[in-house]
């Protein structure tokens, strides 16, 4: 086991890797298998030496033979001891060892570690993607292409040491014995092997785009049905199982053509393989037996050359169908790496610094974002907010309220202007260190599949039982999640909230994030909708812990129910991405503005706009 463990330990896979992931097939493998290569070529020796085994196999046999022509059966054991020794040691021991250390190095150096190693590193670069990466995909796609091009580049480097390294070696010690008994039979190998690699050169880059295809397509698939899991209450509550079942289809159907396209050409190319491997015995043993006929090659000969014909012709086989594997893992590396090599276009600075601990000043000059459009965002915003100052966001939908707290978070960079906290451009820091001083509650609350202790010790990772239990309370979440039980029977705290938090209602999500924003206890606060779906009495009460939550914090919160921000400090009013409006609630009452409008035009206590009045 301790032996186990220190072979298993040569590859460290978790090792991060410097830098972006390449666009290009061949960079982009030695940046998946930086810090291993030292580890992989010793495995790729030993299958080289497992290889030439096969040969020396034949060289015994041949050897034994020919003592058994020469002879005789009266005294063959008795002259040719020593030779039946080595027979027995070879067989018995050294040939087991070879290929033990062989399955060794591939089944415990590389296999376990290459798989992680890669796929760590890929993980690692895709999570430090900017949000629209991730908008502008399926999340089932990215998580399929990252296995697919982990698993991928592992079946690459093991392939290739298991099989290449292990059948290069057996005919490059075939070539070199078949030289000991004549280079004209040398030279047939030679000629059948150059037949060989013209056929694999013909075939392979078919192989590799029909590969390639058929992973987009299997791909798209996933993402398809990834996407309708993910939403199935609302395809259930529209009545759309089929329309999605025709969707999964559709897609499906795109993946079952590339699949025969694929298996036309793989077929094609095995029969190719195997009439030439058939080829190969009748150069050898047929060129040996000749030369038996003059007098230049022994019985023993005949027989070693045959063993080495019949052992490659079936390696043939093999090795074709490994490098058609080796191919199609290619095409499913360069398929994946479309995807995932892509440079991240929000990155920290090089000369980023750690934010320090902030007071929590925050001001916008002349900030402008409007994702690439020529409308939409914000528009030349400058808003100066002091520490500790609450401040409330108003605005139809489309305003420019979540640009605002998105710039401020660093989601997107500004493409004019500039966000500053304490005094920091937000563009000087490192992104880490700037979101751990905000806390954010959001209309729309993430839930992991984990536990209720997990999902709220996600605002301080560090943090006591007491001091979770503490936030829950604060949150009004403490008496829900105690009455919890999953289908695996955990209760309380350890009941696992299901994916994206699907086992609670609305309101108790919300309370689950105001929970773990109150643990975070971060200098900014950040509120979008954040009560918005609790109940009246339930609100009440929260209001009451958000008071005490946000005293000494500067607050930013966007409200459609202007009741929930009417007692902020001031009132900030959007429209079409710019400030229109700003004071105090009863300022802007007296102002009979757009505020006022929204005000009275409040329904249940939310801005209705004046094309949803009319």
């Amino acid at each position: 086991m301790n032996l186990t463990r220190r072979l298993g330990g040569l590859i460290d896979a978790f090792r991060p890797a410097e830098g972006q992931p390449p666009q290009m097939l061949g960079p982009f493998f030695r940046w998946c298998l930086r810090g291993a290569w030292a580890p992989l070529i010793v495995a790729g020796v030993i299958s080289s030496l497992a290889g030439t085994t096969e040969v020396v196999s034949a060289l015994i046999l041949g050897w034994v033979v020919d003592a058994a022509v020469n002879h005789g059966p009266v005294g063959f054991f008795a002259q040719n001891m020593s030779l039946l020794l080595l027979f027995l040691l070879f067989y018995l021991l050294l040939r087991p060892l070879a290929m033990a250390a062989s399955a060794a190095s591939n089944s415990i150096i590389v296999g376990p570690n290459v798989m992680p190693l890669v796929l760590s590193r890929l993980h690692r670069w895709t999570l430090g993607q900017a949000v629209t990466f991730f908008d502008n995909d399926f999340a089932g796609r990215i998580a399929q292409k990252q296995m697919q091009a982990a698993r991928a580049v592992t079946d690459v480097a093991t392939e290739v040491i298991n099989t290449v390294c292990f059948a290069l070696a057996s005919v490059i010690g075939s070539a070199v014995f078949l030289i000991s008994i004549d280079a004209r039979i040398a030279l047939a190998l030679l000629a059948w092997l150059v037949a060989y690699l013209a056929l694999v050169r013909f075939f392979l880059p078919k192989v590799k785009g029909n590969s390639a295809a058929r992973a987009g397509a299997r791909a798209m698939v996933s993402g398809q049905v990834v996407d309708t899991i993910t939403n199935i209450k609302t395809v259930k509550l529209f009545a759309h199982a089929a329309f999605e079942d025709r969707v999964a289809l559709k897609s499906m159907e795109v993946f079952r053509e590339r699949s025969l396209e694929f298996g036309q050409i793989s077929t094609w190319f095995r029969f190719s393989l195997m009439t030439l491997a058939g080829v190969l015995p009748v150069l050898l043993l047929g060129g040996t037996v000749w030369l038996w006929q003059s007098g230049h090659a022994t019985a023993g000969d005949i027989a070693a050359a045959g063993a080495v014909a019949m052992r490659i012709a079936q390696m043939t086989g093999w090795v074709s169908f490994t490098l058609m594997s080796i191919y199609t893992s290619v095409g499913e590396v360069e398929d994946g790496m479309r995807t995932l090599a892509q440079p991240h276009v929000l990155a920290d600075a090089p000369d980023a610094l750690d934010l320090p601990r902030i007071k929590g000043r925050v001001a916008y000059e002349a900030a402008s974002f409007a994702y690439g459009r020529r409308r939409g965002g914000i528009d030349g915003v400058t808003l100066h907010i002091a520490a500790g100052e609450k401040i409330g966001i108003v605005g139809a939908s489309g305003a420019g309220k979540s640009t605002l707290v998105s710039l401020l978070l660093r989601l997107y960079d500004c493409e004019k202007g500039r966000v500053l906290v304490d005094g920091h451009d937000v563009r000087d820091v490192t992104q880490e260190s700037l979101r751990r001083q905000i806390g954010m509650v959001t209309q729309e609350t993430a839930m992991f599949n984990r536990s209720a202790r997990d999902n709220i010790a996600y605002g301080r990772p560090d943090a006591t039982e007491a001091e979770i239990i503490a936030a829950a309370q604060a949150a009004e979440a403490h008496g829900f999640i105690m009455a919890m039980e999953d289908h695996q029977g955990r209760k309380g705290y350890d009941a696992f909230l299901g994916e994206r938090g699907v086992k609670l209602s609305g309101g108790q999500r919300q309370r689950i994030a105001l929970a773990r924003a109150f643990l975070k206890d971060a200098p900014i606060l950040v509120l979008d909708e954040a009560t918005s779906a609790l109940d009246s009495e339930v609100e009440a009460s929260i209001q009451e812990a958000l008071d005490r939550v946000m005293q000494g914090k500067t607050v930013l919160a966007i409200a459609h129910r202007l009741s929930t921000i009417a007692a902020m400090d001031r009132i900030i009013v959007l429209e079409e991405g710019r400030i229109v409006e700003e004071g105090s609630h009863e300022a802007l009452l007296v102002k009979g503005g757009l505020y006022a409008r929204y005000w009275n035009r409040q329904s249940g206590g939310f801005i209705v706009t004046d094309e949803a009045a009319e």
